[in-house]
């Protein structure tokens, strides 16, 4: 970084004054930068620019006064040094400039003074300085860690809740505390104490490099702010890998290893305050609980632990159903509104747990999209779908299309194409699978999702919109879109026999698909009057639990046999 260059304002109106000033400040390392104005306009507007280090002015001047300067420098800043240069300034003229706030005056008779008195105000100034950014680092710094302190950090903690609120997220204030420290005070002194907080700083800045999210709030207590958060679990496994990060390695205190532990409280906003002293205070208030309790970590809301417990233990059983094949795949049949014959069916994922027994999509679906499981999950599904209309293949049955649904992680992945290709083997004859993915989902990247879905098309496999009509698709980008059906939404069809509207909005779904080549599915199909309107609009096929629930794989090898015997 450039060292700082001196800059020296000279009020003079005699520039040969002005020459032999400049000349004598000259000799100063480094030389300073000088500028020379004579009246107050000049004055005001200079002012009005960076610090200067020094004010130099001439006692008497047409336009005004050193003393009407030394007004108006004092106004813009009381510590710049000003030193007023006179050949005619009296004893008491000069006394009532210093009261007046000058740092010190030189006769024109005697310049050779100047420069001793410029440099002895540079180093009081800069002494000055110094010594007031030690106050306001005291003031505002923790002097063992560095870090914040709890002054600092409630300034700061405003600003993230102003943040937030503003983005509508939620954020965390963790405290953690430091059990045992007491003992380390007692048994080894107080520089040990010291050297233990300070160490557990230094952790916790290399866990969370942006020092404005952590603070020192109390002897044995640290505070951390966590931002842009959309879920409470998001805490907890953050939680988890601070306390992992930062207590693992014991601590090294004089000759000897001492191993710590803490304890931590969180209080979330806008559910626990909405200022940052009551954050504060509620985190503190939830780190006692879980000190008297013998809790690792407890949230403010006793009810927000629970519920966060029981979350974490969710993840944990579906990081394990994976890998001990407790996830399983049942089909739900697409039937044709002519002949209702299964014409494809419908890969739903299902976790059998031990624990928990049958569990349907929608009670841990979320948390493999919150955690990035989906990813893993997902190939999964995709695989097994291949593995079972394969298995179809060798029972010599009809074996229908099986579509697939991806979510918006898969899509967005880089190898999301290459997961696909993996997935569907090195067969000669690819197996008949249809991804359907949602129509918000394909919008949110509607250029790179051509790509992708062209080189899926590629693979041999079909894609569909799932839930069409409930997103905002462009129909320039429908015609793009290298698709093969439409799925209405459910939400549409169980509506449309009651409102007119509807009605007509699902016809011109199917006239709009059928005029681009596509065919058209309606979903949640419940009721015989649905079907005799679904036909008559010229829909195409259909699915719901009037045609078919979702059934196991080997439940649906028999449901198609039986249709093949009946052909």
């Amino acid at each position: 970084m450039a060292a700082h260059r001196l800059r020296v304002l000279l009020l003079e109106d005699s520039e040969d004054d002005a020459l032999l000033v400049t000349r004598l400040l000259g000799r100063h390392e480094p030389t300073p930068e000088f500028r020379r104005i004579e009246t107050e306009a000049e004055l005001e507007a200079a002012l009005s620019e960076p610090e200067w280090d020094c004010v130099i002015s001439d006692y008497h001047m047409p336009a005004f006064s050193g003393l009407a300067a030394l007004a108006i420098v004092r106004r813009h800043s009381a510590d710049v040094p000003f030193i007023l240069v006179s050949a005619t300034i009296g004893e008491e003229a000069a006394v009532a400039a210093m009261k007046a706030g000058a740092s010190d005056y030189v006769m024109k008779n005697n310049l050779a003074r100047l420069l001793p008195a410029f440099q002895r105000e540079l180093r009081e100034a800069r002494a000055r300085r110094e010594s007031q950014r030690r106050i306001e680092r005291l003031a505002y710094y923790d002097p063992v860690t560095g870090l914040a302190n709890r002054t600092l950090f409630g300034e700061r903690l405003e600003q993230f809740i102003a943040a937030a609120k503003r983005e509508e997220c939620m954020l965390a204030v963790v405290v953690v505390e430091l059990e045992r420290i007491a003992i380390v005070n007692d048994s080894l002194g107080r520089p040990s104490r010291d050297a233990l907080v300070a160490q557990m700083g230094e952790r916790l800045q290399r866990w969370m490099p942006d020092a404005s999210h952590l603070a020192r709030v109390g002897a044995d207590r640290f505070a951390i702010v966590l931002t842009g958060l959309k879920q409470e679990s998001q805490v907890a496994h953050s939680l988890q890998e601070a306390l992992r990060q930062c207590l693992f390695e014991p601590f090294r205190l004089e000759e000897s290893e001492f191993r710590a532990t803490a304890k931590a409280g969180v209080a979330l906003y806008p559910a626990d305050g909405g200022t940052a002293e009551l954050l504060l205070r509620n985190g503190e208030a939830a780190v006692a609980r879980a000190r008297a309790g013998g809790e690792q970590y407890l949230f403010y809301a006793e009810r927000m632990t629970t519920r966060i417990a029981e979350q974490l233990a969710m993840e944990d059983r579906l990081r394990r159903a994976l890998g001990n094949g407790e996830f399983q795949l049942h089909y739900q049949p697409k039937v044709d509104l002519d002949g209702r014959r299964i014409a494809a069916v419908e890969a739903l994922i299902r976790w059998q747990s031990p624990e928990l027994g049958l569990v349907y999509p929608s009670q841990f679906i979320p948390l493999l999209e919150d955690t990035g499981m989906i990813l893993d999950v997902g190939a999964w599904v995709l695989g097994q779908a291949v593995r079972d209309h394969r298995h179809w293949v060798v029972q010599g049955v009809s074996a229908p299309r099986v579509a697939v649904n991806v979510s918006v992680s898969q899509l967005h992945r880089r190898d999301f194409v290459a997961v696909v290709t993996q997935a569907m083997g090195t067969v000669t004859v690819p197996p008949a699978i249809d991804l359907e993915i949602t129509e918000s989902v394909l919008m949110k990247d509607i250029q790179g999702s051509i790509r992708k879905l062209s080189a899926i098309r590629d693979l041999g496999l079909n894609i569909a919109i799932d839930d069409f009509g409930t997103g905002y698709s462009s129909l320039g980008y429908l015609a793009k879109l290298p698709i093969h059906a439409l799925k209405i939404d459910r939400s549409f069809i169980v509506g449309m026999l009651d409102d007119p509207d509807t009605m007509t909005l699902v016809g011109t779904i199917v006239t709009l698909a059928h005029s681009l080549g596509l065919m058209v599915v309606a979903e949640g199909v419940e009721t015989e009057a649905q079907v005799r309107a679904l036909r008559s609009l010229g829909c195409d096929q259909m699915q719901g639990y009037l045609l078919g629930g979702p059934v196991p794989r080997d439940e649906m090898t028999a449901v198609l046999g039986r249709q093949d015997a009946a052909a």
